[in-house]
């Protein structure tokens, strides 16, 4: 039958094999979390690469919607002056106006607060 001093080796070493485990745990969680966190951010600068890659031809479309000559080209679609086969989808008042205001969107979300 085991003592007093004897349980009390055991408690402690239980108690730091529990500790112990937790630490691991806690290890695998945090490496976890960092990895999702790296890749994210990689998959997110090569995003912001590519949306400023664009910033001209959003400019440009914002110059062009509602302009003269937008009115024009769609004018002159709606009366048939234009190819059918021409792909028309900027002169579509709702997909121009959509990505737009996305645009607008997403330049709000990319004021993020800093960490801590």
């Amino acid at each position: 039958m085991p003592n007093d001093n004897n349980r009390r080796v055991i408690f402690k070493i239980y108690l730091n094999f529990a500790v112990k485990m937790e630490q691991i745990e806690r290890i695998k969680q945090m490496e976890l979390r960092m990895e999702r966190a790296a890749k994210a951010v990689m998959e997110l600068s090569a995003a912001l690469d590519n949306y400023e890659a664009v910033q001209e031809d959003i400019a440009e479309l914002e110059r062009y919607y509602g302009s003269k000559q937008w009115k024009q080209d769609y004018a002159d679609d709606e009366a048939g002056r234009l190819p059918a086969d021409l792909k028309r989808g900027v002169l579509s008042e709702d997909a121009l106006w959509n990505l737009l205001s996305d645009v607008r969107g997403l330049n709000n979300r990319l004021r993020l607060p800093d960490l801590g």
